[in-house]
């Protein structure tokens, strides 16, 4: 639609890769694409196995997607760290349409006993996967899964939450700003008082905070409502914001920020993961 009619759009949620390949010129994201989300947890796992664990390419994967464009640029993803490390997938699942039951993947785990265990499956698959692995006491070395903070499983799962290795788009502690909110601290920490029931606040209404900024700062430069004017503005973005650092690649997706990782604790909270040493590993849980 944007390219029929030659509107355009800034958009906060959608990180399949597919959507920057098509050409589009009118569509831009605020966000890292999907072959990012899993991707990095690799490199960080990589690196704890060289500093005493055992040989990157002796590392074991086991790893479930849904069945979409998401996921399946997620899988591509891990793909190829996984073959830059020579490590080994020994489960390689596509979860059930409906998202409810990945039993029959975990009991393979449970068997084959792989050293990580990643999945993708949006809010839906997150959940299922936090519930199943404590009905079924799944225990892992590394656990990451997409979708933590939406899918609320540090207060839903609790015990299974542990150690969860959950990657995110922003960090809270950022030290990005901006003249209107402020800094990651401070957009958080009005956030949680405009809406208390958020213990942890899903990256997903920030980056929509960073979208409109986008878009207010591309109007001011154009200086004009054409179309063509608005759209040259926001390909040619380059600014800081609260979320992060924000310019766009041809094909329209941010390419200024990276992914993050943050690992939910026994008290429900999530800390930031920098490098391997900021980790808990291996992961225990007490079931």
């Amino acid at each position: 639609v944007t390219e029929k009619f030659g509107v355009p759009m800034v958009e906060a949620e959608g990180a399949s890769r597919s959507l920057f390949t098509q050409g589009y010129k009118y569509m831009f994201a605020v966000l890292s694409t999907s072959e990012y989300y899993l991707a990095p947890v690799l490199d960080i796992i990589a690196q704890r196995a060289k500093a005493g664990w055992k040989s990157p390419s002796d590392l074991r994967i086991g790893m479930a997607f849904e069945n979409d464009g998401f996921s399946l640029d997620v899988r591509a993803g891990v793909l190829d760290v996984a073959k830059k490390y020579n490590m080994k997938i020994v489960i390689d699942d596509k979860l059930p349409a409906d998202l409810s039951d990945m039993s029959a993947t975990l009991t393979k785990f449970k068997a084959l006993k792989p050293d990580i265990l990643l999945i993708s499956g949006h809010s839906k698959g997150a959940a299922t996967a936090a519930r199943q692995i404590e009905e079924m006491k799944i225990q892992a070395p590394v656990i990451a899964y997409t979708h933590c903070e939406a899918a609320k499983v540090h207060e839903k799962f609790p015990k299974s939450a542990v150690g969860v290795m959950c990657p995110t788009q922003w960090l809270d502690n950022l030290p990005k700003q901006d003249k209107y909110f402020g800094d990651a601290a401070k957009w958080n920490a009005d956030f949680k008082k405009v809406h208390p029931s958020y213990t942890e606040v899903p990256y997903q209404t920030a980056q929509a905070s960073a979208a409109v900024l986008v878009f207010k700062d591309a109007f001011e430069r154009a200086n004009s409502f054409d179309q063509v004017k608005v759209r040259d503005a926001l390909a040619a973005t380059d600014m800081e914001t609260f979320y992060g650092d924000i310019r766009f690649a041809p094909e329209g997706n941010n390419i200024a920020k990276p992914m993050f990782y943050r690992q939910i604790q026994a008290d429900g909270s999530y800390k930031p993961i920098v490098t391997y040493e900021d980790m808990d590993f291996p992961r225990k849980v007490n079931y």
